[in-house]
């Protein structure tokens, strides 16, 4: 069976790709990577330095400005894992102290999840769990 080394990229679609890349850089540190564009397109890509993953903002001219809805077939959230289950208490203090939306950390039978969103209402967690690969 083929196989791939990691993840090379994700990327969203935003409705102001500008705003949303400057919220990632000032609430989690990402850094500028490429601008790229194309036929009624443009993207911003970010890169998390200590991670090297890559985390692009496409703004599509056709945006028609709707807020992100879960519930629709496609993109429902991301995790991002943390090694340590007092990490979730300081991500959510930083979220407080940049008014970012999130929901306090809850402790499931699967893991411990704070979940958050971004500028526009995509869900994302910080998620740890016992073990985790």
């Amino acid at each position: 069976m083929p196989t791939f080394s990691k993840v090379s990229h994700i990327s969203f679609s935003a409705r102001d790709a500008d705003r949303s890349a400057a919220w990632w850089r000032e609430i989690f540190g990402l850094k500028d990577l490429d601008r790229t564009q194309g036929d009624g397109w443009r993207a911003i890509l970010l890169i998390h330095p200590a991670t090297a993953t890559i985390i692009e903002f496409q703004q599509h001219d056709a945006n028609r400005g709707e807020t992100f809805d879960p519930a629709r077939t496609g993109f429902d959230h991301m995790g991002f894992k943390v090694d340590d289950p007092a990490e979730l208490d300081e991500w959510q203090r930083h979220f407080e102290e940049h008014g970012v939306t999130f929901t306090p950390v809850v402790q499931r039978e699967y893991g411990s999840v704070l979940t958050f969103k971004d500028p526009d209402g995509i869900q994302f967690e910080m998620f740890y769990r016992a073990d985790h690969p």
